[in-house]
């Protein structure tokens, strides 16, 4: 609740008194929250409700930040209700002393928006303090010769109270010889007076014992006494007197210690011994002895310490000159002291807004700084600035206040931290200066999107690649801090089948390495282009795209295809007339071949593999032309076989074959014959399976035929010779080599011979491609070697099976029997 400062139980004079001094004192403030509160409160004790005052609402005093801003705080403010409460010991005469009216006055800071609240809580004295004296006794020596009316000042008594609570009034004990008075010092304090009543005898009484009492002004009041001895001495007619009751004198305050303040002068109309005079203090306090110090002999007044303004701007001095009959007298010295600038001005950050976000608007304030020098006049007035740092601004606010707020956008990339020196200068001569510096730091808003190091990526892959195999590494850099320069890959996409895309590449959404997921054919995909994206994980979120194009390189793992010449539809090669009269040159024919590579792996070159005739045709190395070499000869075969290799250009080079079927004739009647001499070609499997039964089956005969003449000879050992006259030397059982005159296609024509040996026990059955020079006429039951088989075998146009040779051995005689397939 708010304390009213009229409190029920005070002095009706009180009552009065204090809403005067709060009249005048509204009038010479600012409009302003004002409360007051009487001193020594227990702490967490309520002055108000500050947030109602200040009209903020409770649920918004979490948002809003309301707080003191003082250099000393003697309060709080609850932050669940927005009360302001008492957090320290309010002690008002530590606080205020003597001053009338004791005021603390601070600001509340409330933030979004910024607002600052001037608070002024009026402490009010409670009677808390005792008058009390400095001594418990007051010895005085009164000479018998003192007239009547003559004054006698007194040490005041001390209380630290204010206002109506502090000390009020003297009062004396009843006694013949002397009365009391009061008198007010310039500062406004009270000090006691003796004034002696009548004259006094030192014969009749030389001792005399007086209470002096003081009262304070409190309910109830409060009071301290001392007690006055009082010796009566012999005569001594004149007392000092002093050149002036008052003295006033001015000081800077910064005089040095030991500097001659003033001089003090009293006379004394006795002679001798009665007219030394000896100076002292006298109702001073503390506070006095401790900046001015006092010759006793001569009067003077040294400052004994630095003086300073801000603490006291003046003093008042008693002085005392007192003779050897203790007759005294008294006077007054007013010092006042004059300010100098010599406190520099302070810089206090009353609040400060850091981290800063970057993209906060130009004029976000930074911080309520607060400016206070404790010099008066023109050296207390202060100037406040911004050293360097364009980027800020300072303007004034409030009396003392001036807000630090930006003057651009900032950016956390470019700078990260400012170091901000604010400076107060104030307006003395020469005018003295202070500086603070306010550390501000730059939070991170995710105003960058992630940039990649290239601006598009092109990559080549070599088809048949391993599936899973890393293919290119994709990066992309986000200046931005934390999750706002985290940076993640995917693809978003593509110029292949989106089914599809999944089975051919992948990328790592940590690293950006892009895998393939499968081998790549280079004659089926050549090319493809992926667009990646970066995204940053800030809100929200920022993502900047980039191109990868894929070449896929060429392997050579295609070898050569013929399409010319091409094979017929029983898979026989078809034939090519050339004019038996054709020159050197004539392009007969010319061999196409492609290869599904590219570039020097589908660099084709063409070459002759086999020919009947060596050195009839060439063929153009690059082109495939087959071409006549030279004229056709007699003796050359009207059917002429070529066959042509193709060959590629790569590492290593795969080939293919073409056979080329080339007739010399003019006309195509005159082709034919010899084509339909020409027997059809047939599937090599078929043949070799067609060899191995024909083989089967003349084994299964010669073995019989061995075994007939096994029997045949073992019957001529035990019969008539006569009988098996064909055994005889010079009996030759032979059949002449042939072919067929007329065969059908796809039968094959074949002859043999059976020969008997004369000089074996061991019989042998030989099915071979014989020559005369292997076994000579003589060795054989057979001389005449007209038997031997050719080995000619036709037209090496035509194409042939290779000689099949079986042998079956017996233990008796040999026989040779040789055939030859044509």
């Amino acid at each position: 609740m708010r304390l009213s400062a009229e409190t029920s139980g005070r002095t009706r004079w009180r009552q009065v008194l204090l809403p005067f001094l709060l009249s005048l004192f509204r009038g010479a403030l600012p409009d302003q929250i004002r409360y007051s509160i009487p001193e020594e409160l227990a702490k967490n004790s309520v002055v108000g409700n500050l947030a109602k005052d200040v009209g903020l609402s409770v649920p918004n005093l979490s948002a809003r930040k309301l707080r003191i801003s003082a250099e000393k705080e003697y309060f709080v403010v609850k932050p669940e209700s927005g009360e302001l409460l008492v957090s320290n010991r309010i002690d008002r005469e530590e606080i205020c002393g003597k001053k009338a009216l004791c005021v603390l006055d601070f600001d509340t800071v409330a933030e979004n928006p910024l607002n600052i609240f001037h608070v002024t809580v009026i402490v009010e004295d409670i009677n808390d303090n005792t008058p009390l004296f400095k001594q418990s006794k007051i010895d005085l020596k009164i000479g018998e010769s003192t007239k009547p009316g003559k004054t006698f000042p007194l040490d005041p008594a001390l209380d630290s109270d204010a206002g109506p609570n502090s000390l009020q009034r003297y009062y004396l004990n009843d006694n013949e010889y002397f009365d009391l008075t009061e008198k007010k010092t310039p500062d406004g304090g009270k000090y006691p007076e003796l004034i002696l009543k009548h004259s006094l005898d030192r014969e009749e009484q030389n001792f005399h014992q007086l209470l002096l009492t003081a009262v304070d002004g409190g309910d109830p009041p409060q009071s301290g006494t001392t007690q006055i001895q009082i010796q009566v001495t012999d005569a001594n007619d004149n007392p000092p007197v002093f050149s002036q009751d008052v003295y006033t004198v001015s000081l800077q305050e910064g005089v040095p210690p030991g500097f001659l303040v003033l001089r003090v002068t009293a006379t004394d109309q006795d002679e001798g011994v009665n007219a030394e005079i000896t100076y002292s203090f006298h109702n001073v306090d503390e506070q006095v002895k401790q900046f001015f110090n006092l010759n006793q002999r001569t009067g003077e007044i040294t400052s004994n310490d630095d003086f300073d303004f801000e603490i006291a701007n003046s003093y008042t001095l008693r002085i005392e000159a007192k003779d050897p009959g203790d007759l005294a007298a008294h006077c007054s010295v007013q010092v006042e002291i004059l300010d100098e600038n010599d406190c520099a001005p302070e810089v206090i950050v009353t609040s400060v807004f850091t981290p800063l976000p970057e993209d906060s608007p130009p004029g976000t304030l930074i911080a309520l700084i607060k400016t206070k020098d404790r010099d008066s006049g023109e050296n207390g007035e202060v100037d406040c600035q911004i050293l360097g740092k364009a980027e800020f601004i300072l303007k004034s606010y409030l009396k003392n206040y001036y807000k630090l707020t930006t003057d651009r956008t900032l950016d956390r990339q470019e700078i990260s931290e400012y170091n901000i020196t604010v400076m107060a200068t104030d307006r003395g001569k020469p005018p003295l200066s202070s500086s603070i510096t306010i550390t501000l730091h730059i939070a991170d808003v995710n105003d960058n999107a992630p940039v990649f190091h290239q601006a598009s990526y092109v990559v080549h892959v070599p088809e048949n690649n391993p599936p899973g195999a890393s293919i290119a590494h994709v990066s992309a850099s986000d200046p931005d801090l934390g999750p706002n320069g985290h940076v993640s890959y995917s693809i978003v996409a593509s110029d292949l089948q989106p089914r599809a895309l999944s089975s051919y590449v992948s990328v790592n959404p940590q690293s950006g390495v892009v895998f393939a997921q499968r081998a790549f054919d280079h004659e089926q995909l050549r090319a493809f282009e992926l667009t990646l994206q970066a995204r940053d994980h800030g809100s929200p979120a920022l993502s900047s795209n980039v191109s990868l194009r894929v070449l896929v390189g060429d392997r050579n793992d295609n070898a050569p295809r013929v399409l010319y010449p091409a094979l017929g539809p029983d898979g026989s090669a078809l034939f090519d007339m050339v004019p038996r009269a054709a020159q050197p040159g004539y392009l007969v024919t010319k061999v196409v071949a492609v290869d599904a590579d590219s570039g020097h792996n589908a660099w084709l070159s063409y070459h002759v593999l086999q020919a009947s005739e060596p050195g009839l045709f060439s063929v153009g190395l690059r082109t495939g032309e087959v071409r006549t070499a030279r004229a056709l000869g007699d003796r050359d075969a009207a059917r002429q076989r070529l066959l042509v290799a193709v060959r590629d250009g790569g590492q290593p080079p795969l080939s293919a074959t073409a056979t080329l079927l080339l007739v010399f004739a003019d006309s195509l009647q005159e082709a034919l014959p010899d084509l339909s001499d020409r027997p059809a070609p047939s599937d090599p499997q078929a043949e070799l399976q067609f060899y191995l039964v024909v083989a089967l089956a003349l084994i299964s005969v010669l073995f019989l035929l061995a075994v007939i003449l096994a029997v045949a000879l073992h019957l001529r050992r035990s019969s008539s010779p006569a009988a098996w006259g064909c055994f005889k030397p010079g009996l030759c059982v032979k059949s002449a080599p042939g072919v067929l005159p007329h065969y059908s296609e796809g039968t094959l024509p074949y002859s043999y011979n059976l020969c008997v040996a004369s000089q074996s026990a061991k019989t042998e059955f030989n099915f071979l491609n014989i020559t005369p020079e292997v076994v000579s006429p003589q060795d054989l039951l057979c001389e005449d070697t007209s038997w031997v088989p050719s080995t000619n075998h036709g037209d090496a146009g035509v194409p042939f099976a290779s000689d099949t040779i079986l042998k079956v051995s017996f233990n008796s005689v040999h026989l040779f029997c040789g055939f030859s397939v044509s």
